[in-house]
This record gives structure tokens, C-alpha cells and sequence, in this order.
């Protein structure tokens, strides 16, 4: 603690230093390539809190930085976005000069946040899938799960309850520690309990594909989901979303945004409404099983008390109830024979509540950067009533938890602060240095109810339960730096450490409850126990810029997923408070990124090498439905990946994403029923072996100024499996969505189907058979008005 004092210590006396900035003007056209003025084209100094507007004659102004080189990003309705990189502020009488392309005859440049600050997706030396406000619309994406072969080699689901297993090649999620982090507005989503999946509001997501564990540390054992959400600006949005579709789909949402104190404080509001009945009919009573709705929302404040400050507030919040959270069949087989049709005598009803708080700092100036990012994250998820344990319409097994508060409430606080190198810094040099804390606090009661019918899973007894209780506390710290160096014009060399270390307490007991009592007696007493780990997460990688148009990369990156202390089950062979030591991945990759023909043309690829050391290999406990790990095993994952975008014409507008992967173990063994199995050259789970992904659109200026466009999307996605006995099998499918709409003004109006040809496939099954089909054929209309 005395370390890091000191160290918020030298920070404040590094910023005193600094020389303040003279307000010079740098003044700007906006125009088209006929010389026409744009209005209402957004400039923004990449990596500062510089946003301005070009008024109607299209002449902005930009004022407060220091002199330096930076890099602009310009975006206007109807136009390609467009990065310029220039020096400010500028030679008196000198103008910056802006020509922009319509949309329909160039691509947009790319800006990602892959390295914690802004920059060209070319110039980065990882494989990333960008996805701007206009792609998640075109995609009609509204869960991070949906981003599955539209990111190539990824794979993402969930049993139904919202909470996702991602997997980025081969790299996958095997307990409640995810293997990918996603990162919220610059915020780690601490565990998959605290997490928001639903996409609204925003501006960008990118996927970091291989391991990113020097800069995002925790967690970023096989690639980083990173989505930003919009930022409230000088201006006034506002918009209004309206879907309805078949299984009484509904989906709304609002945005508005505005200045309070004009340049100075913004506000944002945006607003969410999910409702469904659901796919799935319960025939033990011939109702529908899965009716699902939700609420969230996304406040952000923004205050500018100068060009080089910014504070910013933000809060995010989700309400999910789902009358049915498990639809799933008992196994693979009945699920595919019968589909979309259950048979279980408990519903399951799940309450869901996420919040998400941050505070965040930052100062942009002469000679460093800083940044302060202090979040508050909790998730309070019960059963209003019990899951099913058999999945069946007898009185076997239910999963009760509803003991009310403090009880399965998790709770998370991180900080991190990062200072860098100046963004206007002249220098070939580039650095950042940073530290990261949490503390984390999750107790958990869940009880197993043996019901009438319990001597059918070789129960002595029934009517009882099983009531364990596990409080787990984790805190830990995190030192990290990078430093960056551009050399004989046409090579960037990176290199990085990071430092992170966990302590881990956690208290369990056991107690044995027969139905209608009070009291019961213990099954385990009161035991304690804690653990410590560290891990060093290195980076380096070579860059050569060979000209403006490809930039050709090598790579190392290592990552690591936490380790931590076993739950306490019902299972006596499975001893609680077992400590499992973290998992580390080490990715060698060589990657060439192309940009060519006006920017009609994109084309990225990447070879990558990956093995996993210490891998925790995860051991299902049931009825408890908990997992218990250990470390075990070896694993080898290789690949490659290609994503290409092309204007063939102008208009039309193809993208191509393929992925392959070849993920094994190379050691370990399994605990299953008793016995040992051999994981040597057993397949990894929920990782097909090859994504492919092809999306077309055209779009058409019609009379009367509409624009038409039509769209269609096709997905394949190969061989995988459920388990790591390699026993439940999904064998290759494919997917086919499209859609069609107009727009006219402010209004659009679009019609969409998504897996047209009703294809059934298992999406996600547990590896002792229970399994869910993916969504089937599906249909709807999607209205957007935006205000002016």
C-alpha cells in the first residue's frame, strides 16, 4: 500500500510539472470532392477530449493543444469515416483542408482502442475484428454472443440464462473466470456474473484475438471483447429504435444526448425494453417455457473544464427476469429429436440485476498522459423459483437460492491509473506505465432439493436439501509497462511486462435441511482457507511498415486466466477450498494488414501458434451444478484467420471473414463418474474447427430521396464439441440471415430473418449431455427515427 501511495504520489508531482498550454487556433474546411461544404462532421483529436463541429459551412476550429503531431478522425452522415494525421497547431494563415467520400464509394478508416489509446486498426500489431455504430446495425446485433462467426475463430453461448462462454481460438471459458475479457467503456468485466451482454448505445466494439495479458492483464488468456458505448458531445442526438418480431419479440430503445453547459458539461441517456415469449414449449404443462423480459439503461456524464482535462461519469444498469432461465433437454439426442420442446416439472424463474458504476480522469499534456479509471460493479441473480436438476418431469433434483440478501450478491471495485507518453510528443519513443487493484466479494448459498423421486439418482433419502454456503474474497494488485520505438522509417518495435498478484480467502460450510425444518445438522462445519499466485505476462512484438498501404507484424504475447479456490458440492471426493493455480498462453503470430485501391479494398491475416501451459481443467459437479478445477494438462493451438472487405461497385459492399483452428491437449486427464480419462489429442470445447462468415449489401439511391439496401448474410460453422471427452459432438452447420429496408430522412425502416432455413443445431450443452438448440427461424421489422 506504501508503494502505491508514493506512486499517486509522483503521479500528482509529474502533472504539476507540466507547461501549460497557449490556446492557438488551428481553423478547418470540411468539404465533399466537389468542393461542397459539410455541416455536422465530427472531428475528433485521436487520444484527447478534443470533439468539434463543422457549422454550416462546413469551418471548424480547434484550439488548446500543445504543438505536436496527431492524428484526426472526421465522420459525417453519409460519408466514409476518414483519418488525417497532421501537425498543430498550425503555421499562421494556414487552414487544415478536409475532403471526404460518400459511404457508397469508399470504406470507412478503422480507429481501435486495442492498446488503450486510439489508433488505426493497420498500424496495430494484433489481429483484430472492428465493428463500428454502422456495422452492429447492419449485423442487427443485439447480444455479444451474436458476434460469433462474425469474428473469425470466435464462438460464443449460453445455456440459456445470458451468461456467455466465449471462446477466441481455442481458448475458452471453463468455469465462472472467463478465458476472454470484455471490457466495458475501458471497465473489466470483472466475472461472467457482472457482465451486461446486451448491445445498445453503442459506438464501436473490437475483438483482440490471442492473448493481451500486458496491458489488460486478468483474464485476457485467449483475447479482449472491448465495446465502447457512445459519448454525449457539443451536439444534440437524439434517436428512438422500435422492433417487433415473431415470438412476440419486442425491442426498444431510446438515445438522447446533449449539451448542459455548451463545450463545457454533456449529458447522455439511453434506454432498453427486451421482451420474448421464448422458443420453447414445456409439455408438463403445455405453457411457454422460456418467456424472458429485461430493462437497462447507459448514463453518461462528461465535464471539460479545459482541452487537456476531462471528467466523466457513467453508470449502466440491467433488470433481466426470465421465466425459464435453462431450456434445456436432458441430451443431445432429445433435444435434435424433439426440438424446441422440454419436459420439466420446475420453471426456474431467474432475477437478474447488474450494475455498473465509473469514474473516470484524464489529462492530456505536454510532456505525459494520465488516466484515472475507478469502477464499482455488482450482480445480485437468484431463483424466485427452483431450476430443474434432471431436466425431467419427475421430482428428482432442484437447484434452490433464493436466501435473500447479502446472498449471491457479487460485488466488485477496481482502479486503475496509467500514465504515457505525450499524444502530441514528437519523440520515436512511446510509453505507458500503470497499475491496476480489485477487490472482490462474492457469497454464495445455493442448496440441491432431493424431491420425491430422489431415490431414482440413488438417493437414501428425500425431501431434503443440501444447503452450502461459499464466501469467497479476492484482491489483488497489478504493475505493468510498455514502451514503443519507430525506427529507420519504416519498422516500429513494442516490447512489455506486467505484474500481477491475487490473494484469494474463501469460508465454506455445509448444512443438511429436511423439508419443513427449521434447522438441520452440518454436512460440513465452518472451514477456511486461502491462497496467493502470481504471474508475469511479457510482450513483444516487430512491425514493418512497408509502405502506406501494408504493414507486415510478428508478435509474442502471454496471457493468463486467475486461479483461485474450489467451491464446496455435495460430491464428498471433490475436498472444498482446493486451490488451482493460474493458466497461461503464450501466442506467436505473424500477421499482414492491407489497405488498397482508394480504401476500397481491406484485407487482414494472421498465422498464430499458441500453447497453454497449466491449463485448468474444469470437473462438473452434480446436482450442484458446480465446477470444480484443477490444474491439468497441456494445450497446442494453431491457426489462421483472413478477414477481407471489398466496394466492388459503388454501393455494393462484400466482407469475407474465415478462421480456422486446431486446438488439442497434449497431456492431462479428466475425472469423470470416477474414472480417468486421457485428454492426449482430445479436441478443445466450444471451438469449431473452422468459422467462415460472407456478407453482401447493396445500396441504392431511389427517387424521392430514399436510399434502399438489401442485405444478406451467410455463416458456416465446423465440428466442435461440448466436453472434453470429445462425446458430445456438434458436426458442421451453416446459417443464412437477410434483410431489406429504406430510409427517407430521418425515418428507416428495415424487415430482417435470421437463420432463414430453420437449420437446428446445438448451441450449447453442458459435457453430461444437457443441451439447447440455437434460435430457430426467426422474422421482424426494426424502425429507427432520429431526431434533428
Amino acid at each position: 500500500m506504501k508503494g502505491f501511495i508514493g506512486w499517486l504520489g509522483f503521479i500528482f508531482l509529474a502533472l504539476q510539472n507540466q507547461a501549460q498550454v497557449l490556446p492557438v487556433l488551428s481553423r478547418g474546411l470540411v468539404q465533399d470532392e466537389k468542393g461542397h461544404a459539410i455541416p455536422g462532421a465530427t472531428i475528433h483529436v485521436l487520444n484527447t477530449e478534443v470533439y468539434v463541429i463543422s457549422n454550416d459551412s462546413g469551418s471548424f476550429s480547434i484550439q488548446g493543444l500543445p504543438r505536436g503531431i496527431y492524428h484526426l478522425e472526421i465522420a459525417a452522415m453519409g460519408f466514409a469515416r476518414i483519418e488525417k494525421q497532421m501537425q498543430l497547431p498550425l503555421n499562421r494563415g494556414d487552414k487544415i483542408r478536409i475532403l471526404m467520400t460518400v459511404s457508397a464509394q469508399q470504406l470507412d478508416a478503422v480507429v481501435v482502442t486495442a492498446e488503450k489509446e486510439e489508433s488505426n486498426i493497420q498500424t496495430v500489431p494484433v489481429s483484430i475484428t472492428a465493428l463500428s455504430s454502422r456495422d452492429i446495425d447492419a449485423y442487427r446485433l443485439w447480444s455479444s454472443k451474436e458476434l460469433k462467426g462474425i469474428v473469425s475463430n470466435m464462438y460464443a453461448a449460453d445455456p440459456g440464462d445470458g451468461r456467455n462462454v466465449i471462446s477466441i481460438r481455442g481458448i475458452t471459458s471453463t468455469s465462472y473466470d472467463p478465458a476472454v475479457v470484455t471490457y466495458i467503456d475501458g471497465v473489466p468485466q470483472f466475472t461472467l456474473d457482472t457482465y451486461i451482454p446486451q448491445l445498445f448505445d453503442i459506438d464501436h466494439i473490437d475483438v483482440l484475438k490471442g492473448p493481451q495479458g500486458t496491458l489488460y492483464g486478468r483474464n485476457a488468456l485467449g483475447g479482449v471483447v472491448n465495446i465502447v458505448t457512445k459519448k454525449p458531445d457539443n451536439q444534440f442526438h437524439a434517436s428512438i429504435d422500435l422492433s417487433v418480431g415473431d415470438h412476440g419479440l419486442q425491442r426498444y430503445s431510446f438515445q438522447i444526448s446533449a449539451p448542459l453547459v455548451n463545450g463545457k458539461l454533456f449529458l447522455g441517456v439511453a434506454g432498453l425494453y427486451e421482451g420474448s415469449n421464448g422458443f420453447y414449449m414445456n409439455d408438463y404443462n403445455n405453457s411457454l417455457f422460456d418467456k424472458q423480459h429485461r430493462f437497462a439503461d447507459n448514463i453518461s456524464l462528461r465535464y471539460l473544464p479545459g482541452a487537456q482535462w476531462s471528467f466523466s461519469l457513467n453508470l449502466k444498469n440491467l433488470w433481466n427476469r426470465n421465466q425459464g432461465a435453462f431450456p434445456l433437454n436432458p441430451t443431445i439426442e432429445s433435444a435434435l429429436s424433439d426440438p424446441y420442446h422440454l419436459d420439466q416439472n420446475a420453471i426456474g424463474e431467474m432475477v437478474d440485476n447488474s450494475l455498473n458504476a465509473s469514474v473516470q480522469i484524464r489529462h492530456t499534456g505536454t510532456k505525459m498522459d494520465f488516466s484515472s479509471l475507478t469502477a464499482y460493479q455488482s450482480n445480485y441473480r437468484y431463483y424466485a423459483t427452483p431450476v430443474d436438476g434432471d431436466f425431467s418431469p419427475l421430482d428428482i433434483l432442484s437447484i434452490v437460492n433464493n436466501y435473500g440478501r447479502p446472498w449471491n450478491k457479487v460485488n466488485a471495485w477496481t482502479e486503475e491509473l496509467r500514465l504515457s507518453s505525450a499524444t502530441a510528443s514528437l519523440s520515436p519513443w512511446k510509453w505507458a506505465v500503470g497499475s491496476y487493484l480489485f477487490l472482490q466479494k462474492a457469497p454464495n448459498k445455493q442448496g440441491v432439493h432431493f424431491g420425491a423421486d430422489a431415490a431414482l439418482a440413488g438417493s437414501p433419502d428425500s425431501n431434503y436439501t443440501i444447503i452450502n454456503t461459499t464466501q469467497i474474497k479476492n484482491q489483488g494488485l497489478a504493475f505493468y509497462g510498455q514502451v514503443q520505438w519507430a525506427f529507420l522509417k519504416k519498422f516500429t518495435a513494442a516490447a512489455g511486462l506486467r505484474y500481477d498478484y491475487q490473494q484469494s480467502n474463501a469460508e465454506v460450510s455445509g448444512v443438511y435441511l429436511p423439508d419443513g425444518a427449521t434447522s438441520g445438522f452440518p454436512t460440513q462445519n465452518d472451514t477456511s482457507g486461502k491462497s496467493s499466485f502470481f504471474a508475469w505476462s511479457p510482450m513483444a512484438s516487430l512491425t514493418y511498415h512497408a509502405n502506406e498501404h501494408a504493414h507486415l507484424y510478428i508478435s509474442y504475447n502471454r496471457g493468463y486466466r486467475t486461479g483461485g479456490l474450489t467451491q464446496l458440492s455435495t460430491d464428498p471426493t471433490q475436498p472444498p477450498l482446493y486451490p488451482y493455480q493460474p493458466e497461461f498462453s503464450n501466442n506467436y503470430e505473424l500477421g499482414l494488414k492491407t489497405n488498397y485501391f482508394d480504401n476500397r479494398l481491406h484485407g487482414n491475416f494472421a498465422v498464430f501458434y499458441n500453447t497453454v501451459e497449466d491449463v485448468q481443467v474444469p470437473t462438473l459437479i452434480l446436482p450442484d451444478a458446480i465446477t470444480v478445477i484443477k490444474n491439468a494438462g497441456g494445450l497446442i493451438s494453431r491457426g489462421f484467420e483472413a478477414e477481407m472487405q471489398a466496394l466492388v461497385i459503388p454501393g455494393l459492399d462484400l466482407t469475407y471473414h474465415f478462421g480456422y483452428t486446431h486446438a488439442t491437449y497434449t497431456n492431462g486427464e479428466l475425472s469423470s463418474n470416477g474414472n480417468a480419462i486421457g485428454l492426449d489429442g482430445k479436441k478443445q470445447v466450444f471451438t469449431p474447427d473452422l468459422t467462415s462468415m460472407f456478407s453482401a449489401q447493396y445500396n441504392k439511391a431511389l427517387p424521392g430521396s430514399v436510399n434502399g439496401f438489401v442485405r444478406m448474410e451467410w455463416f458456416y460453422f465446423g465440428r466442435q464439441y461440448f466436453d472434453l471427452a470429445n462425446l458430445q459432438e456438434q458436426s458442421s452447420y451453416q446459417l443464412l440471415n437477410a434483410s431489406v429496408g429504406a430510409s427517407f430522412k430521418q425515418f428507416a425502416l428495415t424487415y430482417w430473418m435470421r437463420n432463414i432455413t430453420g437449420t437446428k443445431y446445438i448451441a450449447y450443452a453442458y459435457d453430461f449431455g444437457a443441451a439447447r438448440l440455437g434460435d430457430p427461424f426467426t422474422f421482424g421489422f426494426t424502425l429507427k427515427y432520429r431526431f434533428h
